[in-house]
């Protein structure tokens, strides 16, 4: 089974950009705080969380093809690989995804890159940040626009979940870990 410090010494092979490093450490939060929601083992969801871009930075254009095979090689099994696979669904690949885990990732790898901008304009960063004021922040369209908002909700679905519901467990996961995250509370 995959373990964080399997999936660090994994990622820092291909993956040396910071901004890259923090997307993957916010995803790690996240899926640990949805693994506690649906009652799974936490650090392995994290460490999924934390590996799920492997092949990002050395591949941008081709994000998620030159994945599979190394992780194979380093002895991911395949539930892991098709968890990793899968968050690229319906964008990259048809690996749809059928899992609680598949599906959180699918869901938080865009939901966090709002989360950590919402919480980069707060002067206590996340540490004080409540749904409602991420909602007002989710609504609006123009802000952190890249982040997919219907690939969002598309997961949510797929959770059986509400955005507001699946973004407050992952708020709470991160807040846990803000200062790591780059999004504590400013001095």
């Amino acid at each position: 089974m995959l373990t964080l410090k399997r999936a660090q010494e994994l990622l820092a092979t291909t993956t040396t950009e910071p901004h890259l490093i923090i997307h993957a450490k916010n995803v790690m939060a996240a899926m640990g705080g949805l693994a506690k929601h649906f009652g799974e083992d936490v650090a392995h969801w994290q460490a999924i969380g934390y590996l799920h871009d492997y092949d990002y930075e050395q591949h941008p254009e081709e994000h998620l093809e030159f994945t599979a095979e190394p992780l194979k090689d380093a002895d991911l099994d395949e539930a892991e690989i098709r968890a990793i696979l899968a968050h690229g669904y319906s964008i990259l690949n048809d690996v749809e995804p059928i899992t609680n885990m598949e599906k959180s990732l699918f869901t938080v790898d865009e939901l966090t890159g709002i989360i950590q901008a919402a919480a980069r304009m707060r002067p206590a960063g996340i540490t004080d940040m409540e749904i409602s004021s991420f909602m007002k922040k989710f609504k609006d369209k123009k802000f952190a626009a890249k982040c997919d908002r219907e690939l969002i909700k598309k997961g949510c679905e797929m959770l059986g979940m509400e955005v507001k519901e699946v973004a407050a467990i992952c708020i709470e996961a991160m807040k846990e870990m803000a200062d790591e995250l780059g999004i504590g509370a400013k001095e």
